[in-house]
């Protein structure tokens, strides 16, 4: 299975702190990759040099094969980059299909038709399609967070980085976005998913990694790296029943 992304030695620093520590890794094609680590370990920094929205101070990243490190935010997400937020970041004024046609004329480059049909397309696969009129600054968290997902997925991305999309919802609401990205997994599309709800991610994840202070610490399959004393450790305190 060849790569679909690799990070060579990421590095980045903000004065005396280092948030990104001689970072490397690589995701295969079709891959859900999992991210774990504590609150300050430097997960969302990684999406954000993986995007394009901070430059590393040194290394490299690959996407499919293609040394992508000095391209714009914008052109690594026409290549197929997209990503949610850990806290949904909606055009509040727009409904939920227009929200969604931004991203599929902005991000996919699609008009009239094919733009509108992949919105249609997606809102049905994330469950909001008989909200698509729907004000998005009045939707509740599990639908933000939907629309989170609904604008990355109108981007046709090939890689779908999602930043704790299941953090702050209940049993049952997770256990309906779990299928979702079950299904969007199974369609073929790579992720890398960052999320504190451990048992969510073990749900869907091929494989996990964990990151401390900027670093990569272990990585392997969920069951075994969810059993390794260091990963328990590290998650002192915080759900990490599988």
């Amino acid at each position: 299975m060849a790569p679909i992304l690799q990070l060579d030695k990421l590095s980045k620093a903000f004065g005396a702190v280092t948030v990104a520590d001689d970072l490397s890794f690589g995701l295969n094609s079709g891959e859900a990759l999992g991210v774990i680590g504590p609150n300050g370990a430097g997960k969302t920094t990684m999406f954000n040099l993986i995007t394009g929205t901070l430059a590393p101070d040194s290394g490299a990243i690959l996407f499919e094969g293609e040394n992508v490190t000095k391209h714009s935010a914008a052109r690594r997400c026409r290549a197929g980059m997209a990503r949610s937020f850990q806290v949904p970041q909606p055009f509040s004024g727009m409904s939920v299909f227009e929200n969604a046609m931004v991203a599929a004329t902005q991000a996919s480059g699609l008009s009239g038709q094919a733009a509108e049909q992949l919105c249609l397309d997606v809102l049905d696969q994330t469950a909001l399609l008989d909200k698509a009129n729907t004000l998005a600054g009045s939707l509740t968290l599990l639908d933000r967070k939907r629309l989170e997902l609904t604008r990355a997925l109108c981007a046709k991305p090939k890689l779908l980085m999602l930043d704790e999309i299941a953090g702050g919802l209940t049993e049952s609401e997770c256990t309906s976005l779990i299928q979702t990205i079950k299904d969007i997994h199974a369609s073929g599309v790579s992720i890398i998913w960052i999320e504190h709800v451990v048992h969510a991610l073990v749900a869907v994840v091929d494989r996990l990694i964990v990151i401390d202070f900027g670093s990569k610490i272990a990585e392997g399959a969920p069951k075994e790296i969810m059993a390794s004393p260091e990963v328990q450790e590290i998650y002192l305190g915080i759900e990490i029943d599988a």
